[in-house]
């Protein structure tokens, strides 16, 4: 058990919570219940100073639910096959690695060093990840904030006209390009498709958290999205509409990394976003990924 009584203290933002605790690694049955109520009341947590290895990580990760295996992370090697993607231990592959850092012409990770556009963990998954740990091993000094968006907020925020229209409809969440621009590879022939035909998965766009019951908007990304039934420009101007309301500052709370930081996200009623930095310094972060439910609303 940690020696040290938990305490939760909410961000002055919409979202977000630091939890100050000792090692999380040694944290009680109790404690982890209080960490997962926490989640779900403040959407986003953040544990300072804390060390996990791969191994570490991933056992924290599975006392909240059975992990999943992500895709790939993109990076500009990636399509060469010169990124290594999983952590360093190859018997745990569910640890991915967020990283610029090149080795040799080989790319420790996905993602790089430029904007990560506002996102949803694999949405366009037939079932997403509920929630995201990510652990920060190495950072730099200035940029690659990484920004939240309380979704809860935001479509309780909608005009009343809005919130109207887009109850009930239904959002095509594309596959064929990443929250770094890229296009997967193993959908670059799909990539010029009509918006309807490419792949990815139809979700409610306004969901039903599973465990609070709450609504909460649920777009992904905006690349390629389209609403089910409409036709492509009336689909784009409702998105774009919703888009420029749920990216409000007033929906959101961003966090400046240091090394040791654990962040836990819930996908399901969060957006998240990273800025650019500088591509000569290192940036090194570890994930695993809890394996969700698929999306539905409440009648």
């Amino acid at each position: 058990m940690t020696t040290r009584p938990l305490k939760i203290v909410p961000m002055p933002a919409a979202l977000g919570a630091e939890v100050l605790c000792d090692d999380v690694r040694l944290a009680s049955d109790a404690v982890i219940a209080q960490i997962r109520q926490a989640s779900l009341d403040h959407l986003v947590l953040l544990l300072r100073d804390q060390t996990l290895s791969d191994g570490e990580l991933r056992a924290l990760g599975a006392r909240f639910g059975e992990l999943q295996l992500s895709n790939p992370l993109p990076s500009p090697l990636a399509n060469e096959g010169k990124a290594v993607q999983g952590g360093g231990d190859a018997a745990i592959p569910e640890v991915t690695v967020v990283s610029n850092i090149v080795d040799n012409g080989v790319a420790l990770g996905g993602l790089g060093d430029g904007e990560l556009v506002w996102h949803t963990d694999m949405s366009s998954f037939a079932v997403p990840p509920k929630q995201t740990f990510l652990h920060a091993l190495e950072v730099p000094e200035r940029g690659g904030r990484t920004g939240f968006l309380n979704m809860y907020a935001a479509y309780e925020a909608l005009p009343p006209a809005l919130k109207a229209q887009v109850r009930g409809l239904n959002l095509k969440h594309d596959a064929t390009i990443d929250a770094a621009g890229y296009v997967r590879k193993q959908f670059a022939r799909d990539a010029d498709l009509d918006l309807r035909a490419g792949p990815g998965s139809v979700h409610p766009l306004v969901r039903t958290h599973p465990d609070t019951g709450r609504a909460c908007l649920y777009l992904g990304r905006r690349a390629r999205a389209y609403i089910v039934g409409m036709d492509a420009a009336e689909s784009d101007a409702v998105l774009d509409a919703l888009w420029a309301h749920a990216t409000q500052a007033e929906f959101s709370w961003r966090h400046q990394w240091r090394a040791g930081d654990l962040l836990i996200w819930d996908n399901r009623c969060t957006m998240h976003h990273r800025e650019p930095f500088d591509p000569s310094a290192r940036r090194y972060l570890h994930r695993v990924v809890v394996k969700g439910a698929a999306p539905s609303r409440s009648a």
